[in-house]
Formats: structure tokens, C-alpha cells, sequence
């Protein structure tokens, strides 16, 4: 994925967002603007993501949820921020599925979503196990999953009292259910075979 840098030190709100957000990837974090930078994501990364996003979906099909990948602005509102210029947080989470469709709209979705997960990039995997964790974290997102392809391992968070405990980490073979969404499961082997071919 693309490197994120800090695009100024001035505290920024979703409405500001709006104004200078031009490409997939920028993102906004209790009030820091990250703007993603070239280079794009690999495409052992994007056929990750295809392959994934596609199980999700088959999983899904006569379920009451949705399943999105980036870009797909996740606007995550602090308690009592009602108006555009109180949400200081905007995310792009690399796939995603939404429970409570009352939250989706056309600009994408306001609130936390049930599951999310991020496939790490040697130049954001930092950024997405501190910066973003932690605001998924504080949104109360019930279950995040960091999926490490360099060392075939995922790392997954589920929230409990409020925060999420140390991760649980599996390597990527097998089957691994989500918890926050059941009857839903990831079929590694499948997936591996699948994005193998296409190398």
C-alpha cells in the first residue's frame, strides 16, 4: 500500500477532509490528515484483497451485511459529534464488513464497523498496528484483523472490556472463523492457491 505522511500539524475535521481528500488512500485520525503516497499497492497485495473480498462476499450472499474494500471512506465519530465538522476521523480500511446498513450512505459509512481488516505493506504496516489500530479501537470496531504476507501470519484483535487484548496470531493456512461475524470464515489454503496462480 502507499506510504502515509502527516499533511499538516492543523487539526482537521471530516468537513475540511472533503476539501483536500483527492485520492484513495488519505486518511484522517483524531484530527491528523495522512495522505497516501506512490508508490500504489503491489499486486500480490491487491490479489490478496480480491481474493478475500470474494469469500467474504460468497459467505454473505442471503446475509444482512455488506462487505466493502478500499477506498470507502469509514467516517468514526467521537461520542456526540453530530455534523461533518465535529468528526475528526476518517479511515480506509483495506476490506470491511458493515452489519448495521442504517449506518452506510452515499459519501460510505458512519460508525464502526463489525470486522475490518488491513493486509500490511512494509511502508504502512507501522502506521496500521499503531495509528489505525487505535482509532479502531477507540470507534469500538468488535474485531480487526492484521494480515501480515510477509511471514504468512494474521494477527487478530477482538475487542473486550473496551479495548483490545494482546492479538491472537495464526499463520495464514486452514480455515479461521470471524468472531464478530458468524457463520463467516476465511479459507487460507483456498485463498493461497488461488492468488499462487496468478503470480
Amino acid at each position: 500500500m502507499v506510504r502515509m505522511r502527516e499533511r499538516t500539524m492543523q487539526q482537521q475535521t471530516y468537513a475540511d477532509y472533503l476539501t483536500w481528500s483527492a485520492t484513495s488512500g488519505d486518511e484522517l485520525i483524531d484530527g491528523v490528515a495522512y495522505v497516501g503516497e506512490p508508490p500504489a499497492p503491489s499486486r500480490l497485495h491487491q490479489d490478496f484483497i480480491v481474493e478475500l473480498c470474494r469469500q467474504l462476499a460468497t459467505s454473505l450472499l442471503d446475509k444482512p451485511r455488506r462487505v466493502y474494500i478500499a477506498p470507502f471512506d469509514v467516517r468514526l465519530p467521537k461520542a456526540g459529534a453530530i455534523d461533518d465538522d465535529q468528526i475528526d476521523t476518517v479511515v480506509q480500511p483495506d476490506i470491511l464488513i458493515a452489519g448495521d446498513l442504517q449506518k452506510l450512505d452515499d459519501r460510505g459509512m458512519r460508525g464502526a464497523p463489525d470486522w475490518i481488516a488491513e493486509v500490511l505493506s512494509p511502508s504502512t504496516a507501522n502506521y496500521d498496528r499503531t495509528t489505525k489500530l487505535r482509532a479502531y479501537e477507540r470507534a469500538g470496531v468488535p474485531e480487526v484483523w492484521l494480515i501480515d504476507l510477509a511471514d504468512s501470519t494474521v494477527a487478530i484483535y477482538r475487542m473486550a472490556a473496551g479495548h483490545y487484548p494482546k492479538a491472537v496470531r495464526l499463520q495464514l493456512r486452514g480455515q479461521t472463523a470471524l468472531s464478530a461475524v458468524p457463520g463467516v470464515g476465511i479459507d487460507w489454503d483456498r485463498l493461497l492457491a488461488v492468488i499462487g496462480q496468478s503470480r
